[in-house]
């Protein structure tokens, strides 16, 4: 079975466990309140929050008290529903639907056509929140309205992959305000041929422009993923394989120079957008600043001028190639939109 469903389940001792229990069938049955072993209220906290992580059908409660007495060995519970039961109901049954739907696009895929099915679908489909709105936390904001933050994003990745029946878990980082980094932030871990890889459709989302698909965060190792990422608050499997990353993959991963120059006079030539990864050492300015001199060299020789955007971290390079004459212009990614001041 690939399903990963009780990852976080099984990192907790026996009296954290019987509390993911107990709220978690209470919040599928939708009681007021319940009774839940006596544990700190950042324990309480985490368990809430890493049953969502396990169980994005449960997009209906972000938030919870709950009273105690003090003899008790027991608090009693009551989750903060964002919507009136029967409303819960309806969309729970709604997104049912709307997950089974897309599922069955990508059925007779195999594991990494279903695994790019659901990242093209998250980046093409979902609009990145920049109000925060709170079910854009959830998968009803990603898969029903159509826009989400990353922790919407990651649990829409991962409610496709339990229906496809792929392993997937939800990763999270801490904020980090001396880097301006004001939020945590989501992302996934995925298995796939035995291997396990970080997948970060939000990076990707908010990097996708102009009908060009993004596949810098697919399939990372954990050095490459931690380039431009926080280390996880919960601990994943670890991912140490190199040779599953997209671009490489596909062969847009290059190590020469000369490899560059000849593709590029092929995007000039064919007035393609030039898409890569470069992996010919570390990615320098000396290293950029020869990149950039052979775009701009091939796009004069056709009257063209050439704008690059350069994702530093993970040294993905994006070049169009457009008419007239004229400086090379240059910009700097930024993969990661809303998660920064």
């Amino acid at each position: 079975m690939a399903k990963a469903s009780n990852y976080y389940y099984d990192q907790l001792n026996k009296e954290q466990q019987r509390a993911y229990y107990a709220m978690k069938e209470g919040l599928l049955n939708l009681k007021e309140s319940f009774a839940v072993p006596m544990l700190s209220r950042k324990e309480l906290s985490d368990i809430f929050f890493l049953i969502r992580m396990d169980c994005p059908e449960i997009f209906y409660s972000v938030t919870f008290t709950y009273k105690y007495y003090p003899d008790s060995t027991a608090v009693e519970m009551a989750p903060q529903y964002l919507f009136p039961k029967n409303k819960i109901k309806e969309h729970r049954q709604a997104m049912e639907a709307r997950v089974r739907k897309l599922a069955l696009q990508a059925k007779e895929l195999d594991e990494k056509g279903k695994e790019l099915f659901i990242h093209d679908f998250i980046v093409k489909n979902v609009k990145y929140d920049k109000l925060k709105k709170e079910y854009s936390h959830e998968i009803i904001g990603a898969l029903g309205n159509g826009v989400a933050v990353c922790e919407g994003m990651a649990k829409a990745v991962k409610i496709l992959c339990d229906e496809l029946n792929i392993w997937c878990i939800i990763a999270l980082s801490e904020a980090n305000p001396d880097k301006g980094i004001k939020y945590r932030h989501a992302w996934n871990v995925i298995r796939i041929g035995g291997q396990y890889y970080h997948l970060d459709a939000t990076f990707d989302n908010t990097l996708s422009k102009d009908d060009t698909v993004r596949y810098d965060y697919v399939n990372l190792s954990d050095k490459q993923i931690f380039r431009d990422h926080e280390p996880v608050i919960w601990n994943v499997p670890a991912c140490g394989d190199n040779d599953g990353f997209y671009y490489k993959e596909k062969k847009l991963s290059w190590t020469t120079v000369e490899e560059v120059q000849n593709r590029t006079k092929q995007a000039v030539k064919k007035g393609k957008v030039l898409l890569f990864h470069w992996r010919g050492g570390y990615l320098t300015k000396e290293v950029l600043k020869e990149l950039l001199e052979i775009f701009d060299t091939e796009a004069r020789v056709k009257g063209k001028r050439a704008f690059a955007s350069v994702n530093w971290p993970q040294a993905v390079l994006r070049v169009r190639f457009e008419e007239g004459v004229g400086e090379e212009l240059l910009e700097m990614e930024e993969a990661n939109e809303g998660e920064k001041e």
